[in-house]
């Protein structure tokens, strides 16, 4: 009858391998696991012997409990030239690496691999990120779990399932999977930006890179400064450039008065006009004015459409929410005239001119204004966003309530 049997890698390398008449053919070096399916199964062993190691093909062994002992037995010495795609070595690539807890949403380090021996092969099951699998490591585990147990108290031990985690630091190796990184596309952008802000930039700029540009320039969003700039500094000048054009305006104006003048220069000149005029005109302002601020991401509507055609438009354009917070009508001359809110907007019939729901008395800031002032009239009046005129009331932008509180955090930064 078989036995299924669990063994931790740390407990099994440097033990020696027989036949099965027991003539030692060399000690165990690493294990190879394939990582193209949820539980990788082991697909071949690294056996040194003589000063040399050799790629073993791992159906041709067994591994059995013997008195407290994992015992290694090979029926044939089956030799492989190389690697074969999407094969990790767990000592080499995984033992002591970082990779991303998917479900704790952070990296943690490997201090031991869990196997299980099953009928149908061994597979890698679990890796051990806890305090119990680095006494392991070292040795020491059992006297210290015979230690505790006087105390009435255990050892703490962490295993995390194969399934909720991934590598990151083997991009570098010249690894070949053909699902490099697929498990964090699961996560949200936030968590993402939290775990890349926590690698080394190696594996930072390996791992971002990866991203496909929508996903990226999402990333890039969410990051701190000091990360933002060291990864697009990472990137070839056309890629960061192509990234900068996908975020918002104001984003962007933030990101490039922090880098170095000429880097700065470098990818507004890559940048289309269009985006890269946008964001200049942006950096000009000081920082203690509304304009530094405000998103140029706004929708503004001719006082003659009807909801209707407003509504279509929105649907068209599928702007963020934080958009629509309030919708803006503009005259000819895109003077800020009245503001029309999206409740007022829905619950109209679709015939209705927006100039029967617009609200004229306005509440609205201008671009010179000093930042200060926006917190007391959002607060004042409960807004949400509030819009940005010049001194001819042509609308520039808006100020949202988001922005009002990333550069209240942001100054107390400073001050610390």
């Amino acid at each position: 009858m078989f036995k299924e049997t669990i063994f931790y890698l740390s407990r099994v390398l440097g033990k020696k391998v027989r036949t099965g008449n027991d003539a030692v053919i060399g000690t165990l070096a690493d294990i190879a696991v394939d990582v193209s399916s949820a539980v990788p199964q082991v697909v071949l062993l690294v056996i040194k012997s003589g000063g040399r190691e050799m790629l073993v093909d791992s159906a041709t062994f067994t591994v059995t409990e013997e008195r407290g002992q994992f015992v290694f037995r090979c029926r044939e010495l089956v030799t492989l030239p190389s690697l074969p795609e999407n094969t990790l070595l767990l000592k080499k690539y995984v033992l002591d690496r970082q990779l991303v807890d998917i479900n704790g949403r952070k990296l943690v380090r490997v201090n031991d691999l869990r196997l299980a021996v099953m009928s149908s092969g061994t597979f890698l099951v679990a890796v051990d990120v806890g305090f119990e699998g680095l006494m392991r490591r070292l040795g020491v585990a059992k006297p210290l779990k015979a230690l505790l147990r006087l105390f009435n108290a255990s050892m703490p031990g962490k295993l995390v399932l194969w399934d909720a985690v991934e590598t990151v630091d083997i991009g570098h190796a010249g690894i070949k999977l053909s699902k490099a990184y697929s498990k964090l596309e699961t996560l949200h952008v936030s968590d993402l930006a939290d775990i890349l802000e926590d690698m080394d930039i190696k594996m930072q700029t390996e791992v971002f890179s990866s991203f496909d540009d929508e996903k990226a320039a999402d990333v890039l969003e969410e990051l701190e400064m000091e990360a933002q700039i060291t990864v697009l500094e990472s990137l070839p000048v056309e890629k960061a450039a192509d990234l900068l054009e996908m975020m918002p305006a104001d984003e962007v104006a933030d990101i490039l008065e922090e880098m170095g003048e000429e880097k700065a220069e470098e990818l507004l000149s890559e940048m289309e006009s269009e985006a890269s005029e946008e964001v200049r005109e942006l950096m000009e302002y000081e920082d203690y004015e509304v304009g530094s601020v405000m998103t140029t991401d706004f929708i503004a509507y001719k006082v003659s459409m009807t909801v209707g055609e407003v509504i279509g438009e929105l649907r068209r354009l599928k702007p963020e929410p934080s958009s629509i917070y309030y919708l803006y009508i503009v005259d000819e001359s895109e003077k800020l005239t009245a503001t029309v809110s999206l409740r007022d907007l829905v619950v109209s019939e679709a015939e209705t001119i927006i100039d029967e729901i617009m609200n004229t008395k306005m509440i609205f800031v201008r671009d010179t204004d000093d930042i200060e002032s926006i917190g007391e009239i959002i607060s004042k009046y409960n807004l949400l966003a509030v819009p940005v005129v010049d001194k001819d009331m042509v609308l520039l932008g808006m100020v949202v309530i988001d922005d009002i509180v990333y550069n209240l955090l942001r100054a107390r930064k400073r001050k610390v």
